[in-house]
């Protein structure tokens, strides 16, 4: 057996991917594009899995002083000679990720961001013997790294707001060099706050703490800072002139977060899985990053190591496992009329024209519907597919895995919606056992004309019917009393759905069609047909049921029809 470099799960620091051998997407030549073209503050927005955190780490690692230069031996930096000497290991570097800072309150994220702070601080432990600093100099760096019997940070708040400027001058003057710094993830702790009620105490805590080390700094060569979303410049990053953000609309450094087909494709080849291509592209290629087609390397990745174990493993919605999803619901919960429409749209695989403001404060994110446009497409869960005009783009969902998110977000609205008037749902599931296939009709077609319909028209009639399926599975459960069961072997075949009543021991058979060109009687002819040909009414009569009800069901767009037999 041939072996093969391990795939980075989870892995994203630049030195241990290297150093142990982990399979590396080369995006190395962003350095070069950087040296040449930055800005005194460069802020990348990029939706989360997409390599930030990585790419921070390989920064610091080519830029800071001590490190090893055969880190990039064989990588495509390596082949900037000239670069390499005038930057390679040049530097002190100041690196913090507020992946990690929360909290409930405050309190509590205050003393998270005192450790995250802090912990950067000590790396920096020569400082406490440096020659070139006053002893009162040494003093001010103690304060930001002595800690309390429990291990917390003794920082007082005012040394916290003021802790990365004053590691700048203090490094600054100990190498008489200027800083480089890095700032992972700056808008998580802002985020966290908004969540819990305490947002505006802490934008001014990070005005003020960037504001310091950012603005007029002469100690600082420049700073690079990752997020997911472009806070309003007024809201923490007021009086910066030289700010310069990259956003995924820039055609600027826009293959170097994702992966592009061309790195897809030699990572499947190298693990010998070329094969899965299509599938893989299907499912996480799709976004588009300024004019460059990126796909999601979470995902990537994750497939291809499932596959290494098991060939025949299938494609999964890794997206979830690693983000909050509560946007998208959120976004459903205030959609109105025309967004449903525009959500269905979307989900058939069309494409929708929106006004998107990348400048946002969290306050403002889900003011109105308007804004949650925006927030979808800086997340990762929309992506352009073409700018129209001004701030104008057309979007589209990027990939099979997100509308498979969209699609079970919609499936969880509806079953929380519909449970708000369970007499409503008594009265369509006792219309089932009472023969009244009329008043099923009508009420289907109410709940289908008030859903958002998951019509996806690249995908073949029996993915069309599972929408239906499933909507008519989620409705019946309501009766926790009966027992149903979906796709279940009987007679010849798979009946749709199965449903024994208890009390009467009426057993229900339902077969569903989808009514490709609207045919609805049609349909329901050929559902009940097919229920007699293959006696999809065996596995009821073997379990004791003593009437058996037959039902076809047949579905277009949404309208529905519904016979009796």
């Amino acid at each position: 057996m041939i072996s093969r470099k391990k795939l980075p799960i989870g892995v994203d620091n630049f030195e241990k991917i290297i150093r142990q051998e982990f399979y590396y997407v080369d995006k190395t030549r962003m350095i070069a594009d950087l040296l040449r073209n930055w800005g005194e503050v460069n802020l990348f927005t990029r939706p989360r899995r997409f390599g930030k955190t990585l790419n921070m780490s390989m920064l610091r690692a080519f830029l800071e002083i001590g490190t090893d230069p055969d880190l990039f031996t064989g990588l495509e930096i390596a082949e900037e000679k000239e670069l390499c000497e005038k930057y390679l290991g040049k530097f002190p570097v100041i690196s913090v990720t507020l992946k990690n800072v929360e909290g409930n309150s405050i309190d509590t994220a205050k003393k998270s961001l005192k450790d995250t702070i802090g912990t950067e601080a000590r790396r920096f432990d020569f400082l406490n013997s440096s020659e070139k600093l006053t002893e009162q100099e040494k003093e001010s760096y103690r304060a930001l790294t002595l800690v309390e019997e429990d291990g917390s940070f003794k920082m007082s708040d005012i040394a916290l707001e003021k802790s990365l400027l004053r590691l700048t001058d203090l490094l600054s003057k100990h190498y008489g060099k200027q800083v480089i710094l890095l700032i992972d993830e700056y808008d998580v702790p802002l985020d966290k706050a908004y969540q819990h009620g305490y947002y505006d105490t802490m934008v001014t805590l990070l005005r003020n703490l960037f504001g310091n080390v950012l603005k007029t700094n002469e100690n600082l060569y420049f700073a690079v800072l990752t997020g997911c979303l472009r806070v309003a410049k007024e809201s923490i990053f007021t009086g910066l002139n030289n700010f310069n953000v990259l956003s995924i609309t820039n055609v600027q450094f826009d293959e170097y977060f994702g992966f592009t087909d061309q790195d897809v494709q030699q990572m499947l080849s190298y693990y010998g899985l070329s094969e899965h291509y299509e599938d893989v592209k299907r499912w996480y290629n799709g976004y588009q990053f300024g004019k460059t087609a990126i796909y999601c390397p979470w995902d990537v990745i994750s497939y291809c190591d499932n596959l290494r174990v098991d060939p025949s493993a299938e494609p999964e919605d890794y997206w979830s496992n690693t983000s909050s999803n509560a946007i998208v619901r959120k976004f459903i919960d205030k959609a109105n009329k025309q967004t449903k429409d525009e959500i269905e749209r979307l989900i058939a695989g069309d494409s929708i024209v929106k006004e998107i403001k990348q400048e946002l404060t969290y306050n403002e994110l889900d003011q109105t519907i308007d804004n949650l446009w925006s927030v979808l497409f800086t997340t990762g869960y929309l992506t352009q597919r073409g700018r129209e005009s001004g701030r104008k783009y057309r979007l589209a969902i990027p990939n099979f895995e997100i509308r498979e998110l969209f699609s079970s977000q919609i499936r969880e609205w509806f079953k929380d919606v519909t449970a708000l008037n369970p007499s409503r749902l008594e009265q369509l599931c006792s219309a089932f056992s009472k023969k009244e296939p009329e008043v099923i009709e009508e009420l289907l077609n109410e709940y289908l004309w008030n859903t958002i319909s998951i019509r996806d028209t690249a995908v073949a009639k029996p993915k069309k019917e599972n929408f239906y399926h499933g909507v008519l599975l989620g409705l019946l459960s309501h009766k926790e009393d009966w027992l149903i069961r979906s796709n279940v072997e009987s007679g010849e075949g798979y009946s749709d759905i199965l449903v024994e009543v208890p009390e009467n021991r009426t057993g229900i058979v339902i077969e569903l069609k989808y009514a490709e060109d609207n045919q609805l009687e049609r349909s329901c002819e050929e559902a009940m047909k097919q229920m007699e040909r293959l006696g999809y009414d065996s596995k009821l009569r073997s379990d004791g049921m003593k009437e058996i009800v037959r039902y076809g069901i047949a579905c277009y767009k949404k309208h529905c029809k519904v016979i009796m037999k």
